[in-house]
């Protein structure tokens, strides 16, 4: 085990910490009372949750692709079962953005709750805790109840404080991610069983059986594409954005869906290379196709909030194509995707949130002409839509951008229906923003003696409202200027699961008298549909 791990440089369990704060703060907030107080004290756990995480960044060392910042406690000696946590360069970056997109759900939802603060906030730092097990786990088993866990808070955000349809889009919610947590549970219990052990890097270093392989690949690959969600699993996602509260769209498009990307890159991949590179092929073309779709039901939508989750099928389609491409450009792409999604989309839902609370609409005709009256809000809508849709100098376009170079570099014809996306993603922003920011032919907009209550309504981003979008511009900028810093975080660990599935396919494949095959058979179904 010493092998895969750097003792705590710190000296303190800091990622312990990073779950205990959460659990503790939601234990207190039972006893409170007044939703102010509620409030901020929602606020106040999640920003100190973000600054326990800052060493994470500062003192990561980006020269080394092994688990930093660990601690291992034994839990069930008799199963080899213990408690272990820590992080690298694939998912440093993810528990980062947990800890700081947390306080903006909070900050968001001020006055969109307007009922049950107490429960609200305990099931939103409770869920905080879960997402940030599911990214530092070790351990398959810690792995897997952290990723059950953040199913209860998050179906209760939608049931609770959901929209007209709650019930249907809740319960569709969890039964499409409860049915791939199934399949994920039986593949941990099956590599326990081959190999005596339920430590992460150790099942990555074990050489499973082709046909082993193939199996694990199936029932992890399935539980992943549904939390993608990737196309044919997509139909779960629109239903929850749209009946979802605010902050639970932002903890959706911002955090859960990144746990497929991770789940592939932390057990797919290093777990079960040969298996890997047998799916390429239908896990390009699955990509694709939720990149095309994603694209093209956004088009269609007059919903703001349904065309921001259809194009989330979109976005999350280059992450899967990065991952598949199973090339450097690729996966950094990949990764890079995961996060700049999650800044752009978590502020696209922010800002879906604020108008729907001024005009109770998420129609793109009832909120039109927002220029004449919300100057700093269509300001933002402007710089989130551009990033949206990778426009050069934004985030999303560096991410994109890596994506289809390793595309181009490995499959050209890949690379070239994938850059189908990026057209849908540009026709399908510019005209949200044409229709809310100028448009008034639909005749939805008050005219003459209705222009003052139309004033009154659309009143401009308040001082709350301009603090979120102004923290998630910076980074819009900042990666999209300068990716750099991020890049070399991830750069090591990419490094070293790139190795982990050149080493580990051939030989494996060739003890069991299977490479040839294997590899001629992944040669010609990648040359017969690409």
């Amino acid at each position: 085990m010493e092998n895969y791990l750097i003792l705590n440089t710190l000296n303190f369990p800091i990622l312990s910490l990073l779950l205990i704060v959460p659990v503790v703060g939601a234990i207190v907030a039972m006893f409170l009372r007044g939703d102010t107080v509620l409030k901020i004290w929602g606020l106040a756990v999640t920003l100190a949750t973000a600054l326990v995480s800052l060493p994470l960044w500062t003192r990561f060392d980006q020269s080394t692709a092994k688990y930093q910042f660990v601690e291992l406690r034994h839990w069930f000696p008799a199963l080899d079962l213990d408690y272990v946590v820590g992080i690298d360069g694939i998912s440093v970056l993810l528990v980062l953005l947990t800890t700081f997109v947390m306080p903006l759900c909070i900050l968001c939802s001020w006055t969109y709750i307007k009922t049950r603060w107490k429960e609200f906030v305990i099931v939103t730092l409770l869920m905080e805790t879960a997402m940030l097990g599911v990214f530092i786990s070790l351990n398959t088993v810690l792995f897997w109840i952290f990723w059950e866990g953040m199913l209860v808070p998050m179906y209760l955000i939608i049931a609770i404080w959901g929209g007209a349809r709650k019930d249907y889009a809740s319960i569709k919610f969890f039964l499409y991610t409860f049915t791939g947590s199934i399949f994920l549970l039986v593949a941990i219990v099956a590599m326990y069983i081959k190999t005596g052990t339920f430590f992460i890097p150790d099942l990555m270093a074990y050489s499973f059986s082709f046909s082993f392989q193939v199996w694990i690949f199936l029932a992890c690959a399935l539980g992943f594409a549904i939390k993608m969600p990737m196309f044919p699993f997509h139909t779960w996602l629109p239903a929850a954005h749209v009946e979802a509260p605010v902050a639970g769209s932002v903890i959706l498009a911002s955090i859960l869906l990144k746990m497929g990307g991770y789940g592939f890159l932390r057990f797919c991949l290093p777990m079960a290379p040969a298996a890997t590179l047998y799916f390429v092929p239908l896990l390009l073309t699955m990509s694709l196709i939720s990149i095309v779709v994603g694209g093209y039901l956004a088009l269609g939508q007059s919903d703001i909030k349904k065309l921001i989750a259809y194009s989330s099928v979109g976005h999350m389609g280059f992450v899967t194509l990065g991952i598949f491409l199973l090339n450097d450009a690729g996966i950094k792409g990949a990764m890079l995707q995961m996060i700049n999604h999650g800044i752009t989309t978590g502020a696209l839902f922010i800002l879906i949130g604020i108008i729907y609370e001024r005009t109770h609409s998420r129609e793109i005709a009832e909120n039109s002409k927002l220029g004449m009256f919300m100057p700093i809000y269509v300001t933002f809508l402007g710089i989130f839509s551009l990033s949206s849709l990778a426009f050069p100098g934004t985030n999303s376009f560096v991410s994109e951008f890596l994506v289809l170079f390793g595309a181009f570099d490995k499959y050209p014809l890949v690379g070239a229906v994938s850059i189908l996306g990026a057209i849908l993603a540009a026709a399908y922003m510019l005209r949200l923003m044409q229709k809310m920011v100028w448009d008034d032919s639909d005749g939805h907009v008050p005219h003459g003696e209705h222009a003052e209550e139309r004033k009154r309504i659309l009143f401009d981003c308040n001082y709350r409202e301009v603090a979120q979008l102004a923290f998630l511009t910076i980074f819009v900028f900042w990666i999209g200027l300068h990716p750099t810093p991020l890049l070399d975080v991830m750069d090591s660990s990419v490094t070293h699961l790139i190795h982990q599935i050149d080493a580990g396919a051939l030989p494996e494949a060739v003890h069991h008298g299977e490479s040839h095959a294997l590899l001629e058979n992944a040669g010609t179904w990648i040359k017969n549909l690409f």
